[in-house]
């Protein structure tokens, strides 16, 4: 900054060879008496150390000497007024420079300091230099501090002290030394002033940390070049990154003023190594909650393993928060899916672990399980390879013995599953643009309160959210939307996942999931899944459809409230159970389902809503209740809502207990499913013996087990008009499939009546 050079300004008095007519020797005001003429001056023309100068016969006891042109005070700007002198003969003076702050208008501003530092000549001959700095700021180093009020100054120098002294005076030199200032004046220090080098070699951590320091809120401007750190750097200060760092993985940066992911970007150059480092810092660093995004779609050719990115920790369970940008997938290698197959012995005894695992040194943790007897979603959650033993995420149904298993590892945007405890992780407002090419979410393998919220999880290749072990307590899905990759593909096609759960307390609120293999498949229990949308229909006539929820524990304590289940259905099993027959423990049951809007288009007349499907014997239904729900079928009827599969066993429909089914509306339904329910019966022969079938009416084609009221409906008579006044008395579970109602008159008669019957013991 130099207004002479910027901007022409000039500061420069005229030599004194050019007259000393513009030479005061008073203030430098219009009218004051100037050198020109005067007795004790003169002009020397050749001065050996000079050139041309001014000789001054020192007779005043202050004599002074100024130029009486307006030399111009420019806020910021900072004038160094210099005078080069020598003492020639008699006393010795002393000298200064000093000047005349002038106001608008010509008046002078007082009350300001007018002088600058003063210096003594002592030895003939000998050049003495006097300077002083006039400018508005009040800065380090400025000797005149005039503020705003002046706009234009007459400067020169004084000399004080004895008379009779004669003296040379070099030109005066005015000269805009703004520059100096700059450190001061700019909001920045640039790391390269405190010794950086920048070469990419050389350790510069210590630079940083000086720059740092000194910047004292301003920022820190880490300038062009590559800065090398090899010790954890935490700037205090705002910064500035026109350069790039280099750090080995186990270094930190912390940017304690401006913690966002642009920052990191800027810093590391390279989008997936700034957000492992900025992952790094948000996980060692107290005072920030939040890794900010910035709004910034990330290219991503490989998987984030947040855990290898923080390095330092196994655990931690402390709220920290991802948000608001996107995550956008780039082909490569790094994202195929890893597939083993090995032999493995499983036992009941040991129910999450396969032992003498062939191979087990290429199995992944995380990897999904599949084979004979394994049930849906089941993970490796660790590994003990010199053991020679897999630790599972669920038990598996029907694998005792050996076979072979087959182990696919898919790839993770984000891969939390390298921490053993985790807790309070909440991605926000983030976009998952997985282009078909790999998988959204791994979540620790222990843990609560992991929370998934305002966020798109779009075209994932296999999974959206998954759980490898108990990190999903407490599991928060809330507003999201997924949408599949198998847009295309038949509904019985699909394999793709929204999320499972190993654990319990879920909220699973305000989704839309549209057209994958299953929406959740869920283990533990106390499950909240309120007002989602999951969509999984296709455009095939007489379409196959698979579920949507699957409950893969028996009494859920679970609450589906307020959904929209379109073209999937809700299906309860225990494939998650090492020995699925009934014995002690409880039954299917536990589960309110109410409130709900059901879908179905295009499909088979056998698709059902709500299916039971019991992996071993004995099971029944205990504590199961859907009320108040909406079933509707376009484009074609079905027979009814409720079924059970009986692939791997029935259900022992003698065993119910407070089951009910009300509240319902059921439209394009062959069989409106009630329990209890009434119906009438009309008996238009005598008959001592009156039988009516529930079946049609009982879930899940269950027996008639209570009858709960009997109503004649106008006068039961016998044949002569005689009127019945005998109490009946009735059979249950009466017929082939215990559906039936036997009501048994004392003699033979005719009439209507209104009996309400129940699939349960409701007690």
């Amino acid at each position: 900054m130099n207004k002479a050079i910027t901007d022409g300004v000039v500061f420069m008095p005229p030599e004194f060879a050019n007259g000393l007519g513009v030479w005061s020797s008073q203030d430098g005001t219009p009218g004051q008496d100037t050198y020109a003429g005067a007795a004790n001056a003169a002009l020397v023309p050749a001065d050996a150390d000079f050139g041309g100068c001014l000789e001054l016969l020192k007779t005043q006891s202050l004599q002074k000497l100024r130029y009486m042109g307006e030399t111009p005070i420019l806020p910021g700007c900072y004038l160094r007024v210099t005078a080069r002198v020598k003492a020639m003969s008699g006393n010795f003076p002393n000298v200064r420079i000093a000047g005349w702050a002038g106001a608008p208008g010509g008046s002078h501003v007082g009350g300001l300091i007018e002088v600058g530092p003063t210096e003594t000549l002592s030895t003939y001959g000998d050049i003495v230099t006097v300077s002083a700095i006039v400018g508005s700021g009040s800065r380090g180093g400025v000797d005149m501090k005039w503020g705003e009020t002046p706009v234009f100054g007459h400067f020169g120098l004084d000399l004080t002290g004895p008379n009779g002294g004669v003296i040379r005076i070099d030109d005066i030199q005015i000269e805009d030394i703004t520059s100096a200032f700059l450190r001061d004046m700019m909001d920045w220090v640039d790391v390269k002033d405190f010794g950086a080098i920048g070469d990419g070699v050389a350790d510069d951590s210590a630079a940083f940390a000086a720059a740092d320091a000194a910047a004292n809120g301003r920022r820190v401007l880490v300038s062009n070049g590559t800065y090398k750190l090899n010790n954890h750097v935490t700037f205090n200060n705002p910064v500035r990154f026109s350069g790039t760092v280099i750090v080995p993985d186990a270094i930190r940066l912390i940017l304690t003023k401006n913690f966002d992911l642009p920052t990191y970007i800027n810093a590391f150059g390279d989008e997936k190594r700034a957000l492992e480092k900025a992952l790094q810092a948000l996980y060692n660093y107290s005072d920030h909650e939040t890794l900010d995004l910035g709004g910034r779609r990330i290219e991503l050719d490989g998987p984030i393993d947040v855990h290898a990115a923080v390095g330092n920790k196994n655990s931690f369970e402390v709220r920290r928060v991802i948000r608001n940008g996107q995550f956008n997938v780039v082909a490569n290698s790094n994202w195929n899916t890893d597939v083993v197959t090995s032999t493995a012995s499983y036992s009941t005894g040991s129910a999450k672990t396969l032992s003498n695992v062939a191979n087990i040194a290429n199995i992944a943790v995380g990897s999904l399980v599949t084979g004979n007897g394994v049930g849906r979603e089941v993970y490796v959650r660790a590994r003990n390879i010199g053991a020679g033993t897999l630790t599972l995420s669920q038990p598996l149904y029907d694998a005792v013995g050996t076979q072979t298993y087959t182990f696919k590892r898919f790839k993770y945007v984000l891969d939390f599953s390298g921490f053993t405890k985790m807790s309070r992780v909440n991605i926000v407002d983030v976009e998952f643009q997985c282009n078909g090419i790999a998988s959204a979410i791994m979540i620790p393998k222990d843990g609560n309160l992991f929370r998934l919220r305002n966020s798109y999880v779009v075209r994932p290749k296999d999974r959206c959210v998954t759980s490898i072990g108990i990190g999903c307590q407490g599991l928060q899905l809330d507003g999201n939307q997924f949408m599949s990759n198998e847009q295309s593909a038949r509904a019985q096609d699909r394999t793709s996942i929204v999320f499972n759960v190993n654990k319990n307390d879920t909220k699973i609120r305000g989704n839309q999931a549209v057209k994958f293999g299953h929406f959740g498949i869920m283990h533990g229990s106390t499950h909240l899944i309120n007002e989602n949308h999951w969509y999984q229909g296709d455009t095939e006539s007489n379409g196959i459809r698979q579920a949507g929820i699957v409950l893969t524990a028996v009494n859920m304590v679970c609450a589906i409230t307020g959904n929209y289940i379109d073209n999937s259905f809700i299906e309860l099993t225990n494939e998650h159970d090492a020995d699925p027959n009934l014995g002690v423990a409880f039954t299917f049951g536990g589960v309110t389902i109410s409130g709900n809007n059901f879908i179905c288009i295009n499909c088979a007349p056998w698709f059902n809503w709500i299916v039971v499907t019991p992996y071993g014997s004995g099971h029944s239904l205990h504590g199961f209740h859907v009320r108040n729900n909406v079933f509707r079928a376009l484009n074609g009827a079905i027979t009814r809502v409720d079924h059970v599969d009986t692939t791997h066993a029935d259900l022992n429909y003698g065993a119910f207990r407070n089951v009910t089914f009300e509240g319902n509306t059921y439209n394009n339904v062959s069989e409106q499913t009630q329990s209890p329910v009434t119906l009438t019966h009309n008996q238009n022969s005598d008959q001592q013996n009156w039988t009516i079938d529930f079946a049609p009416f009982l879930p899940f084609k269950g027996e008639a087990r209570t009858a709960t009221s009997l109503i004649a409906d106008g006068m039961i008579r016998s044949g002569a008009s005689t009127r019945i006044s005998g109490m009946p008395y009735i059979n249950k579970q009466i017929g082939p499939n215990k559906s039936e109602i036997r009501v048994n008159w004392p003699t033979a008669c005719r009439g209507k009546i209104l009996v309400t019957t129940r699939v349960d013991n409701p007690v």
